[in-house]
């Protein structure tokens, strides 16, 4: 697609923070291109190819309502990073594209009974034997390695099967994980050699890129009622999990787009970029990627769950089982995933990629202790700089298809942050401002360096301004782990 055809399609505000870019700006596209942004952040989306995929998304076979862009939104593989489509089923198409490499890379909040004063003195310790626990950085295996009987179970079962037959988590815990830690219709069978022998030793490991393990504490509230519902206070200690499938999610997504690059020509599909290749969903092609994606989803939900069970018990043996170092999970929400959902009459397949379910307090779909208040949105800021806790909303059903953004997003590659920033030197400055950084590369350090990064404040406040998720509390980050 040339540059010269993106110029057609200049956004304009039909809203406050939302600009459309009409159908009738391009021949082929089936919606509109919604973005939800400030002139700010739609002008650093202008600067990479985010608005132009975004059309191309429209294009879409099936395609429902618009293409939507998150204020996050950057240029990804296909999709934008920040892109949310629905597709009308049964012939809309699925496109393992609109999810990603890192299927189910997601964000788990922990919060502890402990404030910051009492856990200060012990911040470091708790940081280094974090790091010591939760092996990171790319193609690290941890050590919990699973036999081929066990890791096709955690494919088809996952976080329950991991709590009831190995003890790795709390009872409760899958009640606050975003479809209980498990997607029905998940197939192991679907899943390649190749991608189950990259994910065999890697439950436990947060790998490298963005992925991160953060010491936190609640530094300002928002929404009080909101807060104490989902167990937040001033200056609480929390924990925030980042990260997804690993090599398996990865492989699953590369055998799938070679697969779909060959059923194109078999259903007549056209699409402006081929790293939009697709099938219709209730093909067979559509029906075995979707199995084998939601089988990377639950390997992504036990990744993290083995990674709170080895940081709960970090907390125990350096606190010597204190009151209150217990760590409650708060929730854990993907943002890479096709779900179907269903809106008014129609069933639609939803792809999020970068992008999180924002389901309001009317939703039968969230925790039961949350219907009322709203499902918890969490928005990660860069290594540094703030995280945010934020609650969806009803009307984000019809603005969003109840979705929101996923973190600050990227406006500079890693290589141009390595070429402006010396990772040691953010180092001393992380440690000066109070944060405890475990990252054994100083070049991947400087790869995820906050200039690197949109503000996430801003991204924030037009996610709370547009309605797509209403604010609640913000985090301050106290300790950093990472690949």
């Amino acid at each position: 697609m040339s540059r010269d055809r993106i110029a057609l399609g200049r956004p304009r505000e039909i809203a406050p923070f939302v600009y459309e870019i009409s159908r009738d700006q391009r021949p082929d596209m089936r919606v509109p291109a919604r973005i939800f942004a400030d002139q700010g952040l739609l002008a650093e989306m202008s600067r990479d190819r985010s608005i132009e995929q975004l059309m191309n998304v429209a294009t879409l076979p099936g395609v429902f309502r618009a293409a939507l862009g998150m204020p996050d939104m950057h240029e990804g593989y296909g999709f934008p990073v920040g892109g949310v489509a629905g597709t009308e089923l049964p012939d809309g198409v699925i496109s393992p594209g609109g999810i990603g490499f890192d299927i189910n890379c997601g964000v788990r909040l922990l919060c502890s009974g402990l404030r910051y004063a009492d856990l200060a003195p012990h911040v470091a310790p708790i940081v280094h034997e974090i790091s010591r626990s939760v092996p990171s950085g790319f193609g690290r295996g941890g050590r919990f390695s699973l036999t081929r009987d066990d890791l096709n179970q955690v494919l088809n079962h996952g976080c329950p099967f991991l709590i009831t037959e190995h003890g790795l988590g709390e009872p409760e815990d899958a009640a606050f994980i975003e479809s209980e830690g498990c997607l029905p219709g998940a197939d192991a069978a679907m899943v390649s050699e190749r991608a189950k022998t990259r994910g065999h030793d890697q439950l436990g490991t947060l790998g490298g890129g963005n992925h991160f393990l953060e010491v936190e504490v609640v530094e300002e509230i928002y929404d009080e009622h909101a807060a104490k519902t989902l167990g937040l206070a001033m200056d609480q200690v929390t924990v925030l999990i980042h990260t997804g499938s690993r090599g398996l999610g990865h492989q699953v997504c590369t055998d799938y787009v070679r697969v779909m690059d060959r059923a194109m020509a078999k259903y007549a599909i056209q699409v402006p970029d081929r790293q939009l290749a697709c099938a219709p969903f209730s093909s067979e092609e559509g029906q075995s990627y979707l199995a084998a994606m939601r089988a990377a989803a639950n390997f992504a939900w036990c990744n993290r769950q083995v990674i709170a069970h080895r940081v709960r018990q970090v907390f125990g043996r350096v606190l010597g089982h204190r009151p209150g170092h217990e760590l409650r999970l708060v929730y854990d929400l993907a943002h890479n995933t096709a779900k179907v959902e269903r809106f008014g009459e129609k069933e639609i397949c939803v792809h999020r990629k970068g992008a999180t379910r924002a389901f309001g307090p009317s939703s039968p779909e969230i925790p039961r202790a949350y219907q009322g208040v709203g499902q918890p949105v969490f928005i990660p800021g860069s290594m540094g700089t703030a995280s945010f806790v934020l609650v969806g909303t009803d009307i984000a059903e019809q603005q969003s298809l109840s979705s929101a953004c996923h973190g600050a997003g990227r406006k500079m590659s890693r290589g141009a942050a390595k070429r402006q920033v010396a990772g040691h030197i953010l180092r001393k400055e992380l440690e000066a401002r109070g944060v405890v950084v475990r990252c054994p590369s100083n070049a991947e350090l400087a790869e995820e360096a906050p200039i690197a990064y949109k503000d996430v404040g801003r991204v924030v406040e037009v996610t709370h301004q547009a309605g797509l998720a209403r604010k609640v509390a913000r985090l301050r980050p106290i300790g950093v782990v990472k690949g």
